[in-house]
């Protein structure tokens, strides 16, 4: 074989190659297990003695050539940005972002109350979501003929007519005092079940965060303190805040609370409906008859509670008019959060 035709043949084809890939396929074509240069070694034993010596350094010297032709080749091709052209890649376009998701608004409040009420020393406890008839109701002071214990204000479990979807997050309040002794400073965040007809301030499930705090010599001025620093910690520090006179069984004496409209200041708006206050919650004094069915010594000990929906502090915080968007799943809605 002619070793300088050899020579001018590997030249043309590294001159003809304008890709990495097309680089290595004449690699390959030449120093492959099966390539020319191994035919051109493995032909040396058939030479003539006095020719070997001779042809099998022009071989030697043939290859060494043409690996550095290849690896020459290989730098301009990277250099020349041959491999982007290659692949089609165009720098200039933008990145594919991996988009981040967030807490859910409802979420967020949640996490914003409990967080306040823990600074002033409570707890953040829960349970269970399907409870007992007794922890519901006949622990709270809550008698038979009550009518949220009818079959049409709770979801009774059909097959369990002593286990209910809980109607509020209160049963914490007998499963927490009966299984600890005072003092006690607890909040409950969780989903509550009622059968509520859906519509924009209505849901058949919704969140509360419940409180309840239980010593000695525990007095109403104190339910009003903590509820004021809870109230302008979350509607600001200029709102006022006032109790009316209401009746929850478990509780006695028991209030509604009422902030200033956030959005009037309280002069009377659409959103306060004139009147110049917002309802967020409600609250009173541990009745004793509570302390009876856990085991308090209701001379010895009082106590407070309060409870809220946590999608209504979220409307009155965000201004939102209808309950069902945080539950629609729509991002347009979701993202501003």
């Amino acid at each position: 074989m002619d070793i300088k035709l050899i020579q001018a043949q590997i030249e043309n084809d590294l001159a003809a190659v304008t890709s990495l890939q097309a680089l290595e396929e004449v690699r390959i074509k030449y120093l492959g297990r099966k390539g020319l240069l191994a035919e051109l070694t493995g032909s040396i034993s058939g030479l003539a003695l006095e020719q070997r010596g001779a042809f099998g350094k022009e071989v030697n010297v043939l290859k060494n050539k043409l690996l550095s032709l290849i690896e020459e080749k290989g730098k301009f091709l990277k250099k020349s940005g041959s491999v982007e052209k290659k692949e089609n890649l165009d720098v200039g376009l933008p990145g594919i972002a991996q988009e981040l998701g967030g807490l859910h608004p409802i979420t967020q409040v949640i996490n914003e109350i409990c967080a306040i009420f823990t600074r002033m020393g409570f707890s953040v406890v829960q349970g269970p979501e399907i409870e007992t008839e007794y922890n519901n109701f006949t622990g709270l002071n809550i008698p038979l003929e009550h009518p949220s214990r009818d079959a049409f204000d709770t979801f009774y479990l059909k097959n369990y007519p002593k286990l209910l979807l809980r109607s509020h997050t209160s049963p914490v309040q007998v499963r927490a005092m009966k299984a600890h002794q005072p003092p006690l400073a607890i909040v409950v965040p969780g989903r509550v079940y009622r059968p509520d007809a859906v519509d924009a301030s209505h849901l058949f499930m919704f969140h509360q965060v419940e409180g309840f705090l239980v010593d000695e010599n525990v007095k109403f001025s104190d339910l009003k303190g903590i509820l004021e620093l809870f109230a302008k910690s979350v509607f600001g520090q200029d709102i006022k805040m006032r109790f009316r006179p209401h009746f929850f069984p478990f509780t006695e004496p028991s209030a509604e609370v009422d902030i200033s409209c956030i959005i009037c200041k309280g002069s009377g708006c659409s959103v306060c409906g004139r009147k110049g206050w917002l309802e967020i919650l409600g609250a009173g004094l541990i009745h004793p008859d509570v302390f009876k069915q856990v085991g308090y010594d209701s001379k010895k000990y009082t106590g407070f509670a309060f409870g809220m929906g946590i999608e209504r502090i979220a409307m009155l915080k965000y201004g939102i008019n209808d309950i069902r968007l945080f539950f629609e799943n729509d991002l347009r809605f979701l993202k501003q959060f």
